[in-house]
């Protein structure tokens, strides 16, 4: 798959944009805060439906709009489609497949994208609300309709969480609050096939984890992952390790004996203690966490190794093809070495957006096709070359 054309209308700092994108590499260059990030942001919202910046919508929208607007032009093979997403500061977003309305969560379905910035490094180094974030996001670029049961999972947490708040302000305790157990049956469904989803996409990342970090890190540290699960009677968010609670049964069946289990202090605390939203994504190299233990360079030769171990995955099972690559201002952040194994190891794929704000930090393996971004105006130099020679004619 690759992006052919992508349209903007009041997003971020462009009132309107247009970037004609070719297959192989592309390079967008300019000094910082011009809008190239803006422009990779605008592609991948396309295919995760949420922005690797921003936690919410209404950012993305410029300063006095009411709404923005993504329009892109994607090629698969001999196929064209048109997608587009109206991002509304207020209310829900609506999108448009080839001129006809479409659940915005039907865009994943077109757009493959995965996305290299320098926030990875908060992958394995932050907080678990960062990894969940990465496992979800592709979630969704790999099933679709998992955007609607995350997006559900969320809307009943919520409400469930607002009840156990309104619950302890009353000095509800124990067993007192039967309507509890609705939200739980919500809860349960939802969140096992959540849960189940990412233990497969865990076991599905090793293999192509494994060989990126050693082709990137050019040794074998052994790269690791598994999911902390506060059902099986940890709680990662509070430092507590749950990889050695292994209970059995099923996924449901652990998730709805875990809420029992925490129904007194969830009613003391006010918040919901079990779920896939207090999970986290271990990683480890050497037998140890990244976090913590891992070097600079250790810690970024993971981040890199998870984006092209999804970067693999997407490739084998989409019958669209690759997905598209985009490493935004990613090479000013990596040493000689890793910026040459990155490159060789992008190159191949069918279309790879490149953002950097020093030309010189980019591969020549990448230089192939140059825009320059500055203050939100785009110039392709293939079309200046293009115009000189024109004139050189006449």
């Amino acid at each position: 798959m690759i992006v052919e054309h992508l349209s903007l209308v009041d997003f971020r700092n462009y009132a309107t944009a247009d970037l004609t994108l070719l297959p192989g590499p592309n390079v967008l260059v300019g000094r910082n805060g011009q809008g190239k990030t803006n422009l990779a942001e605008a592609i991948v919202f396309l295919a995760t439906l949420g922005s690797h910046r921003v936690s919410s919508d209404a950012p993305m929208v410029r300063d006095g709009s009411d709404a923005a607007i993504i329009r892109a032009r994607l090629g698969v093979g001999e196929r064209r489609v048109l997608v587009e997403v109206q991002l509304n500061r207020q209310g829900s977003n609506k999108a448009r497949v080839n001129g006809s309305p479409a659940k915005t969560n039907e865009l994943p379905r077109y757009a493959h994208v995965v996305l290299f910035a320098p926030e990875d490094l908060q992958i394995v180094r932050g907080d678990p609300s960062a990894r969940r974030r990465f496992a979800d996001q592709l979630l969704i670029q790999r099933t679709p309709r998992m955007a609607g049961v995350l997006a559900d999972y969320d809307r009943v947490l919520r409400q469930r969480t607002a009840l156990l708040k309104s619950a302890r302000a009353r000095g509800i305790k124990g067993e007192g609050l039967s309507t509890l157990d609705v939200w739980d049956d919500k809860l349960v469904a939802l969140g096992s096939e959540i849960i189940d989803a990412r233990t497969r996409l865990a076991a599905d990342l090793q293999p192509p984890l494994t060989a990126a970090y050693a082709a990137i890190a050019g040794a074998d540290h052994d790269p690791r992952m598994h999911w902390a699960q506060s059902i099986r009677g940890g709680d990662p968010e509070e430092g507590v390790d749950a990889e050695a609670a292994e209970g059995a049964g099923s996924t449901a069946e652990l998730f709805r004996a875990a809420l029992a289990a925490k129904r007194a202090s969830e009613l003391e605390r006010g918040i919901t203690l079990v779920g896939p939203h207090r999970d986290d994504l271990v990683l480890r190299v050497r037998d140890l966490p990244v976090k913590g233990y891992a070097s600079h360079g250790e810690s970024w030769s993971v981040a890199l190794a998870l984006r092209l171990a999804s970067a693999e995955l997407l490739r084998a099972e989409s019958p669209a093809g690759d997905p598209v690559l985009i490493l935004d201002d990613v090479f000013a952040e990596l040493d000689a070495d890793r910026r040459t194994r990155l490159a060789s190891l992008t190159a191949g794929y069918e279309q790879v957006v490149v953002t950097a704000a020093v030309e010189e930090d980019i591969p020549e393996v990448l230089h192939e096709h140059v825009v320059r971004i500055h203050a939100g105006t785009i110039t392709d130099e293939r079309e200046r070359d293009e115009t000189e020679d024109g004139e050189t004619d006449d």
